[in-house]
């Protein structure tokens, strides 16, 4: 069937996490947001929520979002309820077809999945059900549109470069907000490359691009001399148990799957 409008002129969700960290094997969630919008001018809805993730919030991470201790323990709930209201809210977006929009999917996608493993004792996968997210990256998407662009491509300084208004930086619902709207910004300015293809075929060649782009970190690492290992999956890292080894479809490990 025909698409009669580009996918960023149509529905699309946004989310975004504040941790207590970022290593996504360990850190926890503090809070998190869902933003969908029909249309480019139509308003949005969105969800939220606060969890008291029941580590302290190291001061590095409190620097960056300002959710204290005391405010996760007054006012957030129990992160295994948390992390399963997210994971359906995602799939209830998924079974609608709506794509998925995550600035640097990796991280949020990665930790949403070990809190569901951690809490639920179930992969972000199996939370999903027979939903499918199609995620669109705009760190990835802008990496592939405009490669050699030099400085930094944080949410902040993408924004910035595509004039989307950012309003409360490090605040998850702000975050989400100007996540949508700037990969929106990008499927405007890119309507070639990116515009032109539908979310499914989006998510699988940013898989590719990811790869490719990890890659190219990867050998300047290595020709730095560092220890640094970069991580080539996309949208979502492979769990691994305590061997170093992935986690087979029924979380055992492989090598004895």
């Amino acid at each position: 069937m025909p698409h009669t409008q580009p996918w960023y002129q149509g529905p699309l969700a946004s989310f975004d996490t504040e941790t207590t960290g970022v290593d996504v094997e360990t850190d926890r969630i503090v809070s998190a947001a869902l933003v969908v919008q029909a249309t480019p001018t139509a308003p949005a809805r969105t969800l939220s929520w606060l969890a008291d993730p029941g580590v302290p919030i190291p001061d590095a991470a409190r620097e960056v979002h300002g959710i204290t201790d005391q405010r996760a323990r007054d006012f957030g709930r129990p992160p295994r309820v948390v992390v399963a209201e997210i994971a359906r809210a995602l799939a209830e977006q998924a079974l609608a077809h709506v794509p998925l929009v995550v600035m640097n999917a990796p991280f949020d996608l990665t930790l949403l999945d070990r809190e569901l493993r951690r809490h639920r004792g179930l992969s972000l996968a199996d939370s999903l059900g027979r939903a499918e997210l199609l995620v669109l990256d705009p760190r990835v998407m802008d990496k592939y549109v405009d490669r050699y662009r030099k400085g930094r491509r944080t949410l902040t300084d993408l924004c910035a470069h595509y004039g989307v208004t950012l309003d409360g930086a490090h605040d998850a619902t702000a975050d989400a907000t100007a996540t949508l709207h700037l990969v929106r910004a990008l499927g405007r300015r890119y309507a070639g490359p990116l515009g032109a293809l539908t979310p499914a075929e989006l998510h699988l060649r940013q898989a590719v691009w990811h790869a490719a782009q990890a890659r190219g970190l990867q050998n300047w690492f290595d020709r730095e001399g560092t220890r640094e290992q970069v991580d080539f999956a996309w949208p979502l890292r492979p769990a691994r148990c305590a061997c170093g080894r992935r986690l087979a479809l029924d979380h055992r490990c492989e090598a004895a799957a």
